[in-house]
Order: C-alpha cells, then sequence, then structure tokens
C-alpha cells in the first residue's frame, strides 16, 4: 500500500476537490498545504513564495480549509489537515482493498500529474505496467501515434512507482541535438550517460569509467551504468525513455543502442545488479528499421499499445471541463456528435473541450461543420500533417486512397508505417481506415492539391 506522504495528500485532496467543487486543486493551495505540511507558519509561506501574508492568512488557507471541511464533513484547519486527510485515505484504501470503493462521476480516476498536465486513466494499462516494472529487470515497449499519451503515461506510472521509493529517470530523446549527438556513437552515449546522472542528482563520473580508446563506447556505457548508477542504491532503477523513433533516422547510432537496451535486458537474467533496472521505452511508429533480431529490443518484454478513450474516459475528461451537456446520461447528444468527428483522440479532444469551455456559446453544429476546414480549430493541426505529406508524395497518394475509399482497404504493412506514426489511420484487422471523421473529410478535400503541388515542384 502507498505511504501517506506529502504527494499522497495533495493526491486525495485535489481529488475531493474535485469532486466537491468540479476543480483542482490551484498552485496557491497547493503552496499553502506543502508549507502547512512543513509546519511552516502564514509568513514563512508568503515569505517563501513572494506573496503578502494577509493574502494567504487570510484569503487562500481560510478558503482552503473551508473547502476540505465542506467536502470532508468535518471541520478542517491548519493544525488537523493532515488527519483529516489521513483518516479519508485510510477508508479509501479500506474500501478499495475490498472491492467496495465508491466511484466518482464516470468512474475514472483524474489526476494532475507532476509536470501540471492531467491524466485520465485507462484502466487496465496502468496498473500492468507499475506491475510489470516492479518485477526484475523488466522492459515494456509502448506504441502509440503521435498524441496519443505515450508521454503522460510514463510520468504517470514513474509518479507511482516513486511511491514505492523506485528510482526513476525519464529522457526523451527530443532533447538530443540532432546534428552533435545522433551522428556519432561515442557522443551519443557520453551525453546519454551525462543526462542519466543528472536525473538522479548525482555527479558527472565519466572520466573515470571512459574509455573509448581501450574499452569501446558501449562497454564503457555499460559499466557506467553498472558500476556507477546501478550501485549507487540496492532500489530498483526504472529507466524511461521517450520518442526513441527519433533515433530511426540515424543507423551509425541505433544500430548500436538497441543492441546496447538488449544486453542490459539479457544481463538481468543472471546478473543480479541488472535485476535492479527496469525499461520502458516508447515510439510512435512500427519498427521497419533493419535490426538483428537477437539485438533488438523491440521483440522481447511486454508490449502496450495505446487504445482511444472510451466513451466513459471521453465523459471523464468533458467533467473536468465542466461541459455538463456532455456528461449527463439524460443529454449526450453532443457527446456523440462530437466523437463521431474525432474519436476518442486524446489530444483532438483536449483541444476540443478546452475551446468549448472557454467559448460557452459556441454552437456545436457550426464548431463541428468548420472542424475539418481550415476556419476550424484543428487547423494548424491539419496543416502539419498536410506539410508532411507535402513532401511524400507517395504515402500522400496512398492516404488519398484509404479515405476515398468506402471500406478498410488492405495495405503493405511498410507503406502504412508513416501514416500509422502519424495518427492518421487505424487497423482494422489486416485493413486500415481514416482515425476518425476529421482526418477523412480534411484530406479528401486537400490531398488531390497536396499531390499536385508535390508534383509541380
Amino acid at each position: 500500500m502507498t505511504n501517506f506522504d506529502l504527494k499522497a495528500a495533495i493526491n486525495i485532496a485535489n481529488q475531493i476537490v474535485y469532486i466537491h467543487a468540479k476543480r483542482n486543486l490551484t498552485d496557491i493551495e497547493r503552496i499553502v498545504m506543502e508549507g502547512a505540511w512543513e509546519r511552516l507558519d502564514y509568513d514563512q509561506i508568503a515569505a517563501q513564495n513572494q506573496y503578502a501574508t494577509s493574502y494567504i492568512s487570510q484569503d487562500v488557507a481560510p478558503k482552503l480549509w473551508k473547502l476540505l471541511s465542506d467536502a470532508l464533513d468535518e471541520k478542517v484547519k491548519k493544525s488537523n489537515f493532515k488527519s483529516a486527510l489521513h483518516r479519508y485515505w485510510e477508508t479509501h484504501n479500506q474500501l478499495e482493498s475490498a472491492g467496495m470503493a465508491q466511484p466518482n462521476q464516470n468512474r475514472q480516476k483524474l489526476v494532475t500529474l507532476p509536470s501540471g498536465q492531467l491524466y485520465v486513466d485507462r484502466p487496465p494499462i496502468e496498473q500492468i505496467c507499475c506491475e510489470t516494472l516492479m518485477q526484475p529487470g523488466a522492459l515494456i515497449r509502448i506504441k502509440a501515434p503521435q498524441l496519443m499519451g505515450k508521454t503522460r503515461l510514463m510520468e504517470y506510472v514513474m509518479t507511482q512507482l516513486q511511491t514505492q521509493d523506485y528510482r526513476t529517470i525519464n529522457l526523451s530523446f527530443e532533447l538530443a541535438d540532432r546534428r552533435t549527438h545522433l551522428t556519432d556513437l561515442d557522443r551519443f552515449l557520453r551525453w546519454f550517460c551525462v543526462n542519466l546522472s543528472h536525473e538522479l542528482n548525482l555527479p558527472n563520473q565519466l572520466d573515470e569509467y571512459w574509455d573509448e580508446a581501450g574499452m569501446g563506447s558501449k562497454v564503457s556505457c555499460t559499466t557506467y551504468v553498472e558500476e556507477y548508477l546501478l550501485a549507487q542504491s540496492e532500489q530498483p532503477l526504472v529507466l524511461c525513455l521517450d520518442d526513441v523513433d527519433l533515433l530511426f533516422p540515424h543507423p551509425e547510432v541505433y544500430e548500436d543502442f538497441f543492441g546496447l537496451l538488449r544486453s542490459w535486458y539479457e544481463k538481468a537474467r543472471s546478473r543480479p545488479i541488472w535485476q535492479r533496472l527496469r525499461l520502458m521505452i516508447s515510439h510512435a511508429t512500427n519498427v521497419y528499421i533493419q535490426l538483428n533480431i537477437n539485438q533488438s529490443p523491440f521483440n522481447v518484454g511486454l508490449p502496450v499499445e495505446l487504445p482511444e478513450f472510451t466513451l466513459e474516459q471521453t465523459q471523464a475528461f468533458a467533467a473536468l471541463y465542466e461541459l455538463n451537456s456532455f456528461t449527463i446520461p439524460e443529454n449526450q447528444a453532443q457527446l456523440t456528435q462530437l466523437t463521431q468527428m474525432i474519436g476518442g483522440h486524446p489530444y483532438l479532444l483536449e483541444q476540443a473541450l478546452a475551446h468549448l469551455k472557454a467559448h460557452p456559446e459556441t454552437d456545436l453544429t457550426a464548431f463541428l461543420a468548420d472542424a475539418p476546414t481550415d476556419a476550424g480549430i484543428f487547423s494548424n493541426h491539419l496543416r502539419e500533417h498536410w506539410l508532411v505529406l507535402q513532401s511524400h508524395p507517395e504515402v500522400a497518394e496512398t492516404l488519398q486512397a484509404i479515405v476515398n475509399a468506402t471500406e478498410p482497404i488492405a495495405l503493405e504493412p511498410v507503406k502504412s508505417h508513416l501514416l500509422q506514426g502519424m495518427g492518421l489511420i487505424t487497423l482494422v484487422g489486416n485493413r486500415v481506415k481514416p482515425r476518425c471523421a476529421l482526418y477523412q473529410q480534411y484530406f479528401q478535400a486537400g490531398l488531390g492539391g497536396a499531390n499536385d503541388d508535390a508534383q509541380i515542384d
């Protein structure tokens, strides 16, 4: 069971505030809770965060304790909020263990991640990931198109494992300089190890372990991870590598690096220290690069694919934005209309719901009519895809055949590679179709022009 600490207290407070007041804790309310947890006076909390003491003591804090009092149905104040939240937490965990926990609206968890982003869970994926990464030497491969929530899932899972005192590293290859780090294996592996050290708040010790001329870069990197990073603690180390598909265009790096990851995974079978390492990697496309099957991390471990949101999850998302017409069971026609256009695509839903929240006067019929056009709110997103396709006329031609078809069509796997990674198509058995009506309608109108332009160029 998770220990009741500050993170757990804020998470519980956030959940009950959402249920009671249909909103999340504000940043300043979190600051007050953090300060009160450390037994700081209001003037200390104010000074540390550059607020006026009167604003904290006479405005934010009293309103926060009143809100928690109403939500918990007991008197809550600075001196007892820990015990009040702890009692709620214990009761909730007992009910959950007995399978009797009361659901919130829509039975979905709405979590604010440490990054500040909101996360709607897609059970049982989260539980499967957490349980898998608790196994010695585990490896998880998360595959989903762009903007489907891979990064938020990884952050959520890491947050859960941190409550079990696991060490965690989240490294995205978006941070690598493509001209400097992705063109030379030694420079890449040095960059990789420096960032691992930084994420663990450890000093850079590359000079002590690196011997490119003698041992080579791969052995130096392995030695650094084993004898320095893993040796620091007996606690498991979860290494999350995001956007690994950015390495695919760089065979001078990926061939050896992916082989290195596979070797670390294999070492866990016979070396106890390597059992501390748990790998979670994510990529947006199928892997059609040339890899030795015995050196690839993409055919071992647990594969996880992210689906679109279900109707229940979409309702939970809508509830977050207080769009009651989408959440009341008796009045879901608008939600149905919206999902018919954009499906359960997390990014598109977030964009649509945020817009409808900010512009409550919006007529949904007009909104949906404009959606697949340059007049709609998705125009920048659609235009970005259009520009990519314009530079790949063969792929654009393939997509045009897909969007113009009345039924799913058969497609060679390699031809669907880019389209799947972009999230424009979805599989139906061995056939493919447009992911949603938004893409079908937009590219039915625009792809002919894209191909013409590409030919003219």
